[in-house]
């Protein structure tokens, strides 16, 4: 079964109020990230139209502060399927309602896996590529899949080689003082 990326998109706006600040009366990052794992599951699980789990986040940047105040809308799109996971898309906007001055704020990957009701892993339906965008998107996905592969292995303790870091270590803030191998 395939189905149109746009069948499952999903665009949420939400008032930042003084609650959602940190200590510097920004908008506090943990919350914007609650709710980008909140539009990635319905987006995922309007896709699949199963209950939906987040396997892993790929990159959050936070671009630009948040002010209490704004409006801030969030959007939310399959980028790529599996068998049973999908990448879902998510990109923040924050908009100053008394200038209209929008920023973008953050963009993110939520590979989030479909679930039947016993918690067992289900197939998704795929999607269709009609753009050269949407093409884009996906073979980013599957890169961004593969350089995650790559970084894992040459970091796992036993593969690790610390002789071919010791150099891009040397300018760091830090001082090796090894005690035991």
């Amino acid at each position: 079964m395939l189905r149109t990326i746009e069948e499952s998109q999903i665009t949420i706006t939400q008032l930042m109020l003084p609650s959602h600040s940190n200590f510097s009366g920004k908008i506090h990052g943990g919350f914007i990230l609650g709710l980008m794992d909140q539009i990635a599951f319905a987006c995922a699980s309007k896709h699949s139209r199963n209950y939906c789990v987040t396997a892993s986040v790929n990159k959050v940047d936070f671009l630009n502060p948040i002010e209490v105040g704004e409006l801030v809308t969030l959007k939310a799109s399959v980028n790529y399927t599996g068998k049973t996971s999908m990448v879902i898309g998510v990109r923040i906007e924050s908009e100053n309602i008394q200038t209209g001055e929008k920023k973008h704020c953050n963009s993110s990957y939520f590979t989030m896996v479909a679930k039947d009701e016993n918690g067992k892993n289900v197939p998704v339906p795929g999607i269709i590529l009609d753009t050269k965008n949407k093409v884009r998107r996906f073979a980013r996905s599957i890169a961004r899949q593969e350089q995650a592969k790559n970084r894992t292995t040459a970091f796992r303790t036993s593969e690790f080689k610390m002789e071919l870091y010791l150099d891009s270590l040397k300018d760091q803030n830090a001082k090796i003082e090894l005690t035991e191998n």
